[in-house]
Order: structure tokens, then sequence, then C-alpha cells
């Protein structure tokens, strides 16, 4: 371990301390309830603003300027919190009404996509209207993750309870004509092991994965044929999240439920090694291919990992029990 990186604060207090880089990592701290800014050069917190209750997931927006905090606590919320990176504050309280447990997020297509749980569905909220303008149901239990499209013609869930992944896809104009999200959708549902929550697509756009935690196996899904082609056996029991790096070479997978990081070569399908990270929960990926973010969240820190070594080089503290995480790239 050669680095340790402290950032936070007293309790309670929020920090303005200097201005928002253009490439910043986004933090959510489950236990000081606050969406924490850092800078990838020093590893420091240059700001926090309050996250809302029970944060789980973070945005960005594709110009990098605002963030967008699902507000979950298993259905008890409805809420999404926006903050604003430049200015370094909350913004904003999105009342989502009758969708509530809102979970995983994507922004594409100038919206924030997200799920809401209890409802078994996914919707969209415009920031330039500021209303939600777009449901769709799943009918899978526990819609709890989403990854969309850059052209928003497809996009998938996955559903926990259900053990499914969703494959949704734009079928073409609707009734009455009316093309894009008025349109029709079809959707394919894929069995995959149990317990099904962390996702990703592969970066050719060929593959999604995604781990297990009951099972402790990752279930690997052609999205050409939209069929599942392998179980890879990973014993990732508890697993939370899954991620490609940049490359397509490797995965990372993390769990709840013991103390290390699992890496697997994406074309061998081999495991690669063990990382003793700490029990761990959000992954991200930095975009030049050259570290990994991974959020420890009752260790009360984040571990960084080169991915050219694939060791862990430092700890990243960042609040009490940080999850979510994120990359923010202003344009």
């Amino acid at each position: 371990m050669k680095r340790i990186v402290t950032g936070l604060l007293a309790a309670g207090l929020l920090l303005h301390a200097a201005p928002t880089p253009k490439k910043a990592l986004l933090v959510l701290s489950k236990g000081d309830l606050v969406l924490s800014i850092v800078d990838p050069v020093s590893l420091k917190v240059l700001a926090t603003a309050p996250s809302g209750p029970d944060p789980h997931e973070v945005v960005a927006s594709t110009d990098g300027k605002f963030a967008y905090i699902s507000n979950y606590g298993g259905g008890a919320y409805n809420t999404l919190t926006v903050v604003d990176l430049i200015a370094q504050k909350t913004v904003d309280t999105v009342d989502l009404g009758a969708l509530r447990g809102p979970h995983g997020l994507h922004f594409s297509g100038g919206k924030v996509w997200f799920t809401a749980e209890p409802n078994k569905a996914i919707g969209t909220y415009d920031p330039t209207t500021k209303k939600v303008d777009w449901v769709l149901g799943t009918g899978q239990d526990r819609t709890h993750m989403i990854w969309v499209t850059n052209d928003q013609m497809r996009f998938y869930t996955t559903n926990v309870n259900a053990a499914t992944v969703s494959i949704i896809e734009y079928a073409g104009a609707g009734r009455g004509g009316r093309g894009g999200p008025m349109g029709e959708w079809t959707q394919t549902v894929v069995p995959v092991g149990k317990g099904a929550e962390g996702f990703d697509v592969s970066p050719d756009g060929k593959e999604l994965w995604t781990a297990n935690a009951t099972d402790g196996t990752v279930t690997v899904i052609d999205i050409a044929t939209r069929k599942a082609v392998q179980t890879i056996a990973a014993e990732v029991k508890g697993a939370n999240r899954l991620k490609f790096t940049p490359d397509g070479r490797n995965v990372f997978i993390s769990t709840l439920s013991g103390k290390e990081a699992t890496i697997i070569d994406a074309a061998k399908r081999t495991i690669v090694k063990r990382l003793p990270t700490g029990r761990a929960a959000g992954i991200e990926m930095q975009p030049d291919g050259t570290r990994v973010f991974i959020a420890c969240t009752p260790e009360n820190y984040v571990a960084i990992v080169d991915l050219k070594t694939l060791e862990i080089t430092g700890r990243l503290e960042a609040g009490k029990n940080p999850d979510g995480l994120a990359w923010a790239e202003q344009k």
C-alpha cells in the first residue's frame, strides 16, 4: 500500500476548497449523506454537497456540469437529487411522484434514465423541462440497474429477484405514427443466475456480463442472439458491481460478502486475480484506462487500483460508507 489520501471533514461540514477540475471523480457517502467531488490528480476531496436521503447511485450529465443522485431507501423515497458540479452545490430535488425506489442511473440523449424498483419500471427525467417524460414497465421483480446505448434505441436492466436481464429495444413508431420514446418497444427477458445485480456491456457492444450475488456466478449474454451463452463459476457470492476495463481485457467484480475484488480475463473467462480491497460495492473505471476506483462501503474508503499492474496503490477517504461512483468530464 503506497498511499493513503484523506479528504473529508468534520461531521456535517461541507467543503468548497477549489474549483471543480475538467475531469473529476464523484463519490457518494451513504454515511455522511454527501457527494464528494474529487480531483483525480491530487486525489483530494475538493468540495462536498448534500446528497439527499439514502444515496445509492450517481451519474454525471454528458457535459460534466451536473450530477444526479438516486435516493433509494428500498422504495421509501421517490426523489433524485441534483448537484451543480461547477457551483459545487445541491440545486434541486426531483419528485418522481408514484415512481419509488429509484436506483440505477444512466445519462443518455440529454436525459436521466432511472429504475423504479418497486414499480418494476424505468423512466426518463428531462432536465430541460424538469419533468419525468416517459415510463416503461419491465414486469420483472426488482428492476435495479440500467445501461442505455448512445442512440437510445436499446437499454438493459438487471432484475434482481426475478433473476433475469431485460433487453429492451425500440421497434419503431407506435399507434398513430408516434416515434421516439412514444413508439413501440420490445422486451427480451433472459434468465440468468439468482441475485443478478451488477452488470456491464463490453466496450465492443457484443456481450453483457452480469454478476449473480446469490449464486456467486457470472452470466455472459451474447447481445446479437439475446441469449445467455456461458456461466462462469466465479465464486463471487454477495457480488455488488461488475465493470469491464476500458480496453475490454478484464472484468472487475466487487462483493460485500468477502474482502476481495475478483478480476476475470474477458477472453479466456478465467480468474486472473483476487485483490484484497475489503468488502466493496461501487466500481468506476478511469476512462483513460490507468486506474479503477472501488468503493469499499463497510471499510469507509475507496481503493485505488493500477490497471496495468493490477495492484492496489492507495486509498481515498471520501466520507463514511462510500458507495456510488461516477466520472464527470466537462465538455
